[in-house]
């Protein structure tokens, strides 16, 4: 059974997203044309945060604090205020930000919105690929761009070794050396693997129909919260394994027909495991 939420709110959620986001997205884009600079590490030396990573979610809650003071909000790096609304915001800066670093174009501002705990509103970024996905839950994803605003879908029916599926890795020396193992496995049985290097375009990305799965072990709250959504109002099945909500041991977003033979596959591999 679909939750009800009040639909004005969800209207303001979502103008909330859009316009904070893209506001993020501009400043973060200007800011690398001006040169990137690391901030710090996080989980590993190769684990980075930029200064526009701590620059963009500040311009995220100021924004979102001046219409909506009373809302919780979690963000990436470090963002924690606690809300009376059961609002609460997830903020994902920059994700991708190695990919932001070196120039890439995979990268985007994600902001979520989730009334008591379930995630309503999603809207990702990516300022240089000039492109705003959106969903609102029970209301579809969408996606706008220089041609115009078209809904999306996932691509389905898939059968596994005919499946185009993006994937991603963590920081830790250990924790890629599992993963390793777990691609090595995946790669005989679909066509081939994609690596763009950032959750959330990747979600986008099975919404759009541009790869037919995603799957990963390590993203948070902030990584998958806007982008889930997206894939969800597509038309994709998110969760973790047995029926798990998609999180930190492992997120497999994929067409209905490909879900299963995905997750199995996945599961017979060890990829929730280190």
């Amino acid at each position: 059974m679909r939750l009800s939420y009040d639909p004005e709110l969800l209207d303001e959620l979502h103008d909330i997203a859009i316009t904070a986001g893209r506001e993020a997205g501009d400043a973060a884009l200007e800011g690398q044309r001006a040169g990137v600079t690391v901030a710090a590490t996080k989980s590993s030396a190769t684990d980075v945060v930029t200064e526009m990573d701590r620059r963009s979610e500040a311009l995220l809650v100021d924004r979102i604090l001046s219409r909506r003071p009373d809302d919780g909000i979690v963000g990436e790096e470090g963002s924690d205020h606690v809300g009376e609304t059961g609002v609460r915001w997830i903020l994902d800066p920059i994700d991708g930000t190695v990919n932001y670093l070196y120039g890439q174009p995979s990268w985007a501002v994600s902001v979520a919105a989730e009334i008591d705990g379930i995630v309503v509103v999603g809207v990702v970024v990516a300022p240089v690929l000039r492109e705003t996905y959106v969903a609102m839950l029970g209301k579809g994803a969408r996606l706008h761009d220089a041609d115009g605003v078209r809904t999306l879908r996932v691509n389905d029916p898939v059968e596994l070794p005919t499946a185009l599926v993006a994937t991603g890795f963590g920081y830790t020396r250990e924790r890629r050396e599992a993963q390793a193992r777990v691609v090595a496995g995946v790669i005989p049985n679909v066509r081939d693997v994609r690596r763009l290097g950032a959750c959330s375009i990747d979600l986008c990305h099975v919404a759009a129909g541009r790869v037919d799965a995603y799957y990963e072990r390590g993203p948070q709250a902030w990584d998958l919260a806007a982008g889930g959504l997206v894939a969800q109002e597509a038309g994709a099945r998110v969760e973790g394994l047995h029926g798990a909500v998609a999180g930190d041991d492992l997120i497999v977003a994929a067409g209905p027909r490909l879900f299963r033979p995905l997750h199995d596959l996945l599961d017979e591999l060890g990829a929730d495991q280190d």
